[in-house]
């Protein structure tokens, strides 16, 4: 009702999100958060809720889990001035929906185009299992805008490919822009594994698991580091 008076409002698109999440209607909380980030790309509870239904879809759906949602609405300019505080990250306010920029201000508008094409054209051929073309994707992405989320999908592909250091290297910058991103700290986790860290390992964990108690892939991971 709240959003039907004042359309995109933050708090109850941040409200609603937490209510479908205890819910466990995972799909929409999703969209809530993620319209809740084309308003104001700054709001870390929305990036949480992100990463944390990212990681609820995948697990329910698998990983064609972006298929099923339902459309993210695409919030006009004029709601996101209205709700913005000038600051650094201004130029990229009218930047389109989906990647919200983090910590880069100065980037031009078409520059975050470009790097957030890119970044789904990587996420494609991730998809299709091609996942050296997708790391050459993240990386040209990467060189125009250093977001958090192309970081992590590119250590997902290091993974893969088991280019174990060059994983970890991703998620740290990851975390430089988001200290507590559950991807970056479990990836870095499983790279450091790899790599035989296991002491570094088992504190990444250790670090997630204070964000996500119950996360039962860190559990699993943890349990694995206990008996290595």
């Amino acid at each position: 009702s709240a959003l039907e008076l004042v359309p995109f409002g933050i708090k109850p698109l941040l409200r609603r999100a937490a209510a479908y999440e205890a819910l466990e209607r995972y799909s929409l909380a999703y969209v809530d958060y993620k319209t809740a980030l084309q308003v104001d790309c700054s709001v870390q509870a929305a990036h949480d809720g992100v990463n944390r239904m990212t990681k609820a879809l995948l697990e329910k759906d698998g990983v064609n889990w972006r298929q099923k949602l339902p459309p993210i609405p695409t919030v006009p300019v004029s709601a996101q001035t209205r709700w913005s505080v000038p600051s650094a990250q201004a130029p990229g306010a009218n930047t389109p929906p989906a990647t919200a920029p983090q910590g880069e201000g100065d980037k031009t508008a078409a520059g975050m185009e470009r790097a957030k094409m890119l970044k789904e054209e990587g996420n494609e051929f991730v998809k299709k299992g091609n996942h050296k073309k997708a790391v050459e994707k993240y990386s040209e992405s990467l060189k125009l805008n250093k977001e958090c989320a192309t970081y992590t999908n590119r250590a997902l592909c290091y993974l893969t490919l088991k280019q174990y250091k060059e994983a970890a290297q991703d998620c740290t910058e990851a975390l430089k822009l988001d200290p507590k991103n559950v991807k970056a700290l479990y990836r870095r986790a499983q790279a450091l594994k790899e790599l035989k860290d296991y002491k570094s390992s088992i504190a990444d964990i250790k670090s997630l698991l204070k964000t996500e108690p119950k996360n039962t892939a860190a559990l699993r991971l943890l349990q694995e580091l206990n008996r290595a």
